[in-house]
């Protein structure tokens, strides 16, 4: 396995072409569903270059992480993994949804991560990785912050598309979109799917707590911010299961929970290792 993995100098090389790929791919989502005049036809071009480049990205972020049976993320590590889950997420969702506008605009987003763990390398080893709760963690979270970064978009691209339905003809690129309802629906769908996803997240925490410490989840603001965020989405599931909360309710609800969760593990790993040179 780790003969396979590619050095620091090949991992740079991988981390260029995957943000190259990431760039056409952009530019070819781009044309096709924001600029072509006429709907394009359905074709396997991009799911192929999709393909092609969730692998070479694949290589670039895990295989420096993984690199000599150790693991090491820093934040650049993390936000490309998410990232990379991100667009593998669209492509598996596009199989059944018509989502190549949502794609053309991740894809830059991706391009610039793919980059990151050049740009923020992780300095120092993750202790106890080799306990099973923190793996388990660690793949819960990164799946959470993936599929809310999805619901997040998701309900942006929906709050620009209501805006512009009140104001005339849509765009090419919005008019190919699902219908709004047909949206919303998938939108409830991912944050059911995130927020099922972020409690065992949490639940996993407190096991990987108990290990280490023994003892439960200590109360730190990455603790704080994580339940917090929890609640939200609970909330905002309730208000639309109670009181069919839509529009920019929704909107407000989804951004704020998904701010938290960035505070919650982004943010204070962005000031402990970039400020603060801490693991």
């Amino acid at each position: 396995m780790q003969g396979i993995l590619p050095q620091a100098g090949s991992a740079l090389a991988f981390q260029l072409l995957a943000s190259v790929l990431y760039a056409a791919l952009a530019v070819h989502l781009w044309r096709r569903q924001w600029v072509a005049a006429a709907a394009p036809a359905a074709g396997q071009g991009s799911h192929l270059l999709q393909l092609a480049v969730l692998a070479v990205h694949s290589i670039a972020v895990f295989g420096p992480m993984f690199a000599g049976y150790t693991l090491r993320i820093g934040v650049g590590d993390a936000i490309s993994a998410i990232l990379w889950l991100t667009v593998l997420i669209y492509g598996l969702g596009s199989l059944f949804y018509r989502l190549e506008a949502l794609q053309a605009l991740i894809m830059p987003v991706a391009a610039a991560a793919a980059l990151l763990p050049a740009l923020l390398p992780a300095e120092k080893v993750i202790p106890n990785t080799e306990l099973l709760a923190f793996r388990l963690h660690l793949v819960l979270s990164m799946l959470a912050y993936s599929l809310f970064t999805i619901a997040s978009l998701h309900v942006l691209l929906m709050a620009m598309l209501e805006r512009r339905l009140h104001h005339g003809a849509l765009p090419s690129g919005l008019a190919r979109l699902p219908p709004l309802l047909t949206m919303e629906t998938l939108l409830f769908r991912i944050i059911w799917a995130g927020f099922l996803t972020l409690t065992l997240t949490l639940a996993s925490g407190i096991v990987f707590s108990e290990e280490m410490f023994g003892r439960a989840a200590r109360f730190n603001h990455k603790t704080l911010f994580g339940f917090i965020s929890w609640f939200v989405f609970a909330a905002l599931l309730a208000g639309r299961h109670w009181h069919g909360w839509r529009g920019r309710t929704a909107v407000r609800w989804t951004l704020a929970g998904f701010m938290l969760l960035i505070l919650a593990y982004l943010g204070s790993k962005f000031v402990l290792e970039v400020l603060l040179g801490r693991v």
